[in-house]
């Protein structure tokens, strides 16, 4: 069998597997349509601070899985990192995810957490028994004062939608704690690489028998010439958007750079309408370790994705489902393509289930190979 595979998109989908079928003995051509490699996650030094700059947004390293994470510590040095975000609403600071101080601060109490709770309870509307959309769940868990200060204006400035129209499992990410933890996430392991993202995948992708191709787009009429193609660019194009476009919201960033420290945290989000951005993002600290004189702030709008936009959160409302569904058919009539990534599956995912899945890919890959067995256009099925 030919052992010659293209993977298109040098992201962390499409660098994890070409990784893996390299060390097996696979010739692996990686086409990149941007001048970079690591995707979304690419990172560099600002030229005028140094500051370490996530280009596309912050990437935080978050997960539970003991795989993964020795994974990416074998191509990098991650360092300790507690994701620690502030809100501000009403000219008023508080923290994220909501806590007992942030409950304390906004009502002006002194709750212990079993008071704080059944405070929280007693403002639930207790009519909703089974929440359907995105108001539904945080007016039956956190109450109208909460749900409007914190989650209601910055939905719409997130999603361009009212809170009416989304579903309520958006809310089910959004935690409330009962104790003073602020850490924005509850995963064993979490981090930043010392270094950036980028020279993960470089090093991922310094492999022999890999070939990296930037300014690349890839033409699915080419597939022929390969025994496999992994595709991890938009499920749509891949198509032609013969289905029409999938929808996506986009983000454009507003950066400024200054002296000193801008807002002495990395993440604070906007959650009124006093600003039209969503959040203000610091990046010099996401690398605490560092010292630097200068800073680089981002900040960060939301809008819907147009047609030469970059994609970065798939809608996934009920009617994007059946457009999803169409696409999912065309897909599995290809041979030997498999769809990779948030893009070529159409979901959202952090970085650990990305690079988890992608290992997986390559596993069943290769034992597919080897018992001559066809690989599904999906290992992971979008509409699940």
């Amino acid at each position: 069998m030919t052992k010659n595979v293209a993977i298109i998109g040098a992201g962390f989908s499409g660098a994890v597997i070409a990784h893996e079928l390299a060390k097996a003995g696979y010739k692996v051509e990686v086409f990149e349509a941007r001048s970079h490699i690591a995707g979304n996650c690419h990172s560099e030094r600002d030229a005028e601070t140094n500051v370490m700059v996530h280009v596309y947004g912050p990437h935080i390293f978050h997960t539970d899985n003991e795989k993964v994470w020795a994974f990416v510590n074998r191509f990098g040095q991650f360092m300790p990192y507690t994701n620690r975000v502030k809100a501000i609403t009403n000219d008023r600071v508080f923290t994220l995810p909501i806590n007992l101080l942030t409950i304390n601060q906004f009502f002006n109490k002194t709750f212990r957490p079993a008071e704080a709770q059944e405070f929280l309870a007693s403002l639930g509307d207790k009519s909703i028994d089974n929440p359907v959309t995105f108001e539904d769940q945080a007016l039956r868990f956190v109450g109208r004062e909460l749900y409007e200060a914190f989650f209601k204006t910055y939905t719409v400035k997130q999603w361009g939608l009212d809170p009416t129209q989304l579903p309520a499992s958006i809310l089910k990410r959004l935690p409330v704690r009962f104790n003073y933890d602020d850490n924005y996430f509850n995963h064993k392991y979490q981090g930043m690489p010392k270094d950036g993202y980028t020279p993960i995948v470089e090093k991922l992708l310094d492999g022999d028998g890999i070939t990296v191709h930037l300014n690349t787009p890839f033409d699915p009429a080419n597939k022929g010439d390969y025994a496999h193609v992994f595709y991890s660019g938009p499920i749509d194009a891949w198509f032609g958007h013969s289905e029409g476009h999938l929808p996506y919201r986009t983000l454009d960033f507003e950066v400024h750079r200054d002296r000193g420290d801008y807002q002495g945290n990395a993440v604070i989000n906007y959650c009124d309408n006093a600003k039209p951005y969503t959040r203000i993002t610091e990046h010099k600290h996401f690398s605490p370790w560092e010292q630097h004189e200068g800073t680089v702030c981002y900040l960060e709008y939301s809008r819907q994705c147009e047609a030469n936009d970059i994609p970065y959160y798939p809608i996934r409302l009920a009617n994007d489902k059946l457009q999803l569904e169409k696409y999912v058919r065309l897909a599995n009539t290809e041979t030997n393509v498999t769809f990779v990534g948030r893009l070529g599956t159409y979901r959202y995912l952090d970085m650990d289930v990305t690079i988890g899945e992608a290992l997986d890919v390559a596993e069943k890959f290769l034992a597919s190979a080897g018992g001559n067995a066809a690989m599904p256009a999906f290992v992971v099925n979008p509409l699940g």
